[in-house]
C-alpha cells in the first residue's frame, strides 16, 4: 500500500470511466477494473461512473472508494432498480433519463476513460469523442485496451481516417493504453490537435439559452 508521500498528484479532480455492467469472461478485465480505481486513488482522483454496483461498474467504484476518494454515480431513475444491486458506495445522483445521465457524467469530469463494456460503454465513449470533435469540450479521452479488448474499434476508426470520414487530427482525440497507469499519464500529457467545428465559447453560449446552467457539458 502506498503511503501518505508516495500518493501523486494530479491535473484532474475527478474522472469520469465508462465500462460494462457486466464483468467480461476474463478476469482481466476485472482487474483492469481494479487496477484503474487504484491508480485514481493513488492520483488523489474521485471518480464518476453511470451509477451501477454490478460489474467492472462496481468493482472499480469499489475500488475508489475503498481508496478514500469520492465517487459519484450517475443513473437513470428507471434503471435503478435493475442495476444498484448489491453494495452501493459513494453518491447517487438519480436523473430523468440517459441524455441527463451523459450531460451530469461530463458536466463532474476533466477526463473520461473507457474500459472494456458493451452497447452502453461504446455509445457513451463515441458521444464524448464526437463532443470533443465538435468543439463542446476539450477534456481528453482515453481507452484502456486491455489484452487487445478496443483493437477492434481503433481499427475501424482507421479505416474511416483512411476513406475520409474522420480526419487525422481528430483521430488522436482518442488516447489508449494496455494499463490504467499508462493511460492516465498520457491523459495528463494530452494537448488537443485537431481543428473543432465551432469554438468551446459558442457551445457554451448555445447551452445557456437552451438549457439550465447545471447542464454544462463543457467546463
Amino acid at each position: 500500500m502506498e503511503t501518505r508521500s508516495e500518493i501523486r498528484h494530479s491535473k484532474f479532480k475527478r474522472i469520469c470511466v465508462f465500462c460494462g455492467s457486466s464483468p467480461g469472461k476474463k478476469s482481466s478485465y476485472q482487474d483492469a477494473a481494479i487496477e484503474l480505481g487504484n491508480e485514481l486513488v493513488s492520483r488523489n482522483i474521485d471518480l464518476v461512473y453511470g451509477g451501477g454496483s454490478i460489474g467492472l461498474m462496481g468493482l472499480v467504484s469499489h475500488a475508489v472508494h475503498d481508496g478514500g476518494r469520492h465517487v459519484i454515480g450517475v443513473i437513470p431513475k428507471t434503471l435503478m432498480p435493475r442495476e444498484l444491486t448489491g453494495e452501493t458506495v459513494g453518491e447517487v445522483k438519480a436523473v430523468a433519463d440517459m441524455h441527463q445521465r451523459k450531460a451530469e457524467m461530463a458536466k463532474h469530469s476533466d477526463a473520461f476513460i473507457a474500459l472494456p463494456g458493451g452497447y452502453g460503454t461504446l455509445e457513451e465513449l463515441l458521444e464524448v469523442i464526437t463532443w470533443a470533435q465538435l468543439g463542446i469540450h476539450d477534456k481528453p479521452v482515453g481507452l484502456v485496451n486491455v489484452d487487445g479488448y478496443f483493437n477492434s474499434l481503433l481499427s475501424f476508426i482507421d479505416k474511416a481516417v483512411e476513406e475520409g470520414f474522420i480526419s487525422p487530427n481528430a483521430r488522436h482525440i482518442i488516447v489508449s493504453a494496455p494499463t490504467a497507469k499508462e493511460l492516465v499519464k498520457k491523459l495528463e500529457d494530452y494537448v488537443p490537435c485537431h481543428e473543432s467545428v465551432a469554438s468551446k465559447l459558442s457551445w457554451q453560449m448555445e447551452q445557456q439559452l437552451a438549457y439550465p446552467q447545471d447542464y454544462d457539458m463543457s467546463r
